[in-house]
This record gives C-alpha cells, structure tokens and sequence, in this order.
C-alpha cells in the first residue's frame, strides 16, 4: 500500500510541475526548467553523503574504533542482502541515527554517541535495521527525485513572482491573476506538501522491513519511544536543520506541538508507528 501511495505521490507531483510549466510558459518552459532542477539535485544526490556527514561533523570508525556497533551493522547488512555500508559516529548525547549515500554499494549509517548510550543492543539493531531498509529501498534516491520536482516547482513560482513584481508579465497571461496567485502560492505548498507525503510514506516502509531485518519488530519500537522522548523534551540537536531533518529516524527537530504537525510532517506520527510495528509483532508472533 505504501509503494502505492508513493506512486500516486510521485504522479501528483508530475502532474503538478508539469500543469504550473504549462499554465505560465508552456510544455517546452516547463522541460528547460525540469533539467535546471535535476541538474542541482543531480549533483546533491551524488554527494549528498559527503555533504550531509560532513556538516554534522560525523567520524568513521572501524571495527577496531567501535567494535560494538559496527558488528550489529555487519550482522543486520548480511540479513538484508547489503553490502557492508561504512559506520559513522555523531558525537551529541541526543540519540538518533539516519543513512545516506546514493547506493547501496555507496552508503552509509551514523548513529550518535547518546543512541550509543541510551538505548540497549537490542533497540541500536531495531534502529540501523530501519536505517539498512531505507537503503535497501532506495529512498535516497526517492527522496531526491521527489525534492527535484517540488524543488522546479518552486523555482517557478520564484520567477513568476518576481517577473509580476517587475511587470514582465500580464496578468491576462494564462490564467490571469487566478493562474498567478495559484503559480506563487499554492503550487509550492502543494509540492511541498506531497513531498513530505512520500517521506512519511518511505518511513512506514523501513519499519516494516527494519523490523524484518532485526528479527523484532518490538526492538525498534522501544527505540522509537526512547528517542521520541529526547527529541521532545532535549534540546534540538546541534547542527540539524530543515535541509537533513527527513534523513533522522526521528526528526531532531520534533516538539510537542500538534496543530497541523501530521500534514507538515516528514516522519508519520510514533505513535502510530509503534502501534504498526506491535502489529507487525504479533503477525509475526512475537511477545509485545
């Protein structure tokens, strides 16, 4: 159902870009500016990993520098058909973890020294098998397809406006101040809307096959409730910011506000996902 749904997603997407191209500069307007947009997010996907590790300050270890972790990585990689990925370490005491890298012949999971600390064997192995999942599916990949358009679209509604401001366009043109107002304000929030629909979508997934991969599904939804109680009630994890906020198994940017939280979300509510993944248990017949 969720690879279904992220289908959809991706076709409202499409369907989006493709209708604002169309509404101010035609088929061929909406084309040039697809490939400036999978020009840049081309590049950011192929160094993404580099970029994002980089920038909250991430050391790769070896079996040697942390043998402990880097084991459960090498087991849970070789129950999900991966190659082994490298293992970073974040040095914060607030536990989470995300994956990157453009393949998995490419990739890589970092997990903070507080997940290190805080959560038990068990609950790292629920947490980097959710991380090895989204390897496995491919959701980097995904997610740059789908920042790429909703990313076009927004480079268009920039240059309406600011071709309204200017007066370069009439406001007769295609749709009128109708077509206009729809161009600037409504298409990016609908684009980024969906985007952050496929994100909840892709999440829902790795917990399925993270607790597959795992061998409990209960593993990671302890790990869920424990890391969920820091985002909400620590301070927000140094360096995380909006641009890399999606990659974390739970946002490190989480509060306690709940107006309009689930629309503007990129993870599913955890509680919902816990409940999924103690269903997932007892499907499995596993003790909760």
């Amino acid at each position: 159902m969720n690879i279904f749904k992220t289908f959809i997603l991706m076709a409202l997407l499409t369907g989006l870009m493709v209708g604002v191209g169309g509404m101010i500069g035609g088929s061929s307007f909406a084309m040039i500016m697809l490939g400036i947009g999978l020009i840049i997010n081309f590049v950011t996907y192929w160094f993404s990993d580099s970029m994002v590790l980089k920038s909250y300050n991430a050391r790769e270890v070896t079996e040697a520098d942390a043998p402990q972790i880097y084991n459960i990585v090498a087991k849970l990689a070789k129950n999900a058909d991966l190659p082994m990925p490298r293992v970073y370490v974040i040095d914060t005491d607030i536990p989470n973890a995300f994956a990157t890298g453009r393949n998995p012949e490419h990739a890589a999971v970092a997990v903070t020294t507080g997940l290190m600390k805080t959560l038990d064997v068990n609950e790292i192995s629920g947490v980097l098998g959710h991380e090895l999942a989204h390897v496995k599916h491919r959701d980097i990949l995904i997610g740059t397809i789908a920042a790429a358009m909703a990313g076009v679209i927004a480079m268009i509604a920039d240059i309406v406006q600011w071709g309204a401001i200017f007066g370069t366009r009439s406001d007769d043109d295609n749709g009128g101040i109708i077509g206009l107002l729809a161009t600037i304000i409504i298409a990016p929030i609908a684009a980024t809307l969906i985007q952050l629909a496929v994100s909840r979508s892709r999440e829902y997934d790795a917990d399925k096959t993270g607790g597959e991969i795992c061998g409990n599904p209960m593993y990671l939804a302890n790990a869920l409730e424990k890391i969920e109680y820091y985002a909400k009630t620590a301070a927000p994890m140094p360096q995380a910011g909006t641009a890399t906020a999606h990659m974390f198994i739970i946002n490190p940017l989480e509060n306690s506000k709940k107006a309009l939280k689930n629309l503007f979300s990129t993870h599913p509510d955890t509680d919902d996902r816990i409940a999924h993944l103690r269903e997932q248990a007892k499907d499995m017949r596993l003790p909760a």
